[in-house]
């Protein structure tokens, strides 16, 4: 939170390009539902919200820091469905079943148990609620990235990795058991 609070004024300059191929990839594979409710998970200064507006009832973006999230607030006047929270991932203040699409942005890998983040978030899902997460390349291997999403019974249904990207972007549903 601190580090972000810190570098919230050069976030955008800083990570633009990269996010940006992130959300591409992720919205690739993916038929959005305009009825659906998403969460994005460290929603950083929201640059993810133009992406998706349109093609959501509700978007929330979370995220714990407080600069962030007042460039975000910027962003999101634009938009009648967006709405901000600032709360930490792993103790999320929403009910349970009350979104569809998770995206998790370059989070899980600063989280100090991912899988845990995953399950958290699960409680706020609907029953088929679809999970976009990232993961850099520099600090988890695919193999590690997909064993966190089984760990958190969560089952991958597409994957992402090329050249253009210095992630992962991996799509997943809960498992059925």
């Amino acid at each position: 939170m601190r580090r972000y609070n810190l570098t919230a004024q050069i976030y955008d300059e800083r990570y633009c390009e990269e996010q940006e191929a992130k959300y591409k990839a992720a919205l690739e594979d993916l038929s959005l539902n305009t009825g659906g409710a998403m969460l994005d998970v460290g929603c950083g200064s929201g640059m993810f919200f133009d992406q998706v507006a349109d093609k959501a009832r509700i978007i929330v973006g979370l995220d714990t820091s407080r600069e962030l999230l007042s460039l975000a607030k910027e962003r999101a006047k634009k938009h009648k469905n967006v709405f901000l929270v600032q709360a930490d991932a792993d103790h999320l203040p929403f009910k349970t079943g009350a979104f569809d699409y998770f995206f998790a942005f370059t989070v899980l890998q600063n989280m100090p148990n991912p899988a845990k983040t995953l399950k958290e978030l699960q409680i706020s899902a609907s029953p088929a609620a679809y999970f976009i997460a990232t993961g850099l390349k520099a600090a988890i291997s695919l193999e590690k990235f997909r064993l966190i999403l089984q760990k958190a019974n969560l089952s991958v249904i597409s994957i992402s990795d090329n050249e253009a990207l210095k992630c992962y972007v991996l799509m997943a549903v809960q498992s059925r058991e």
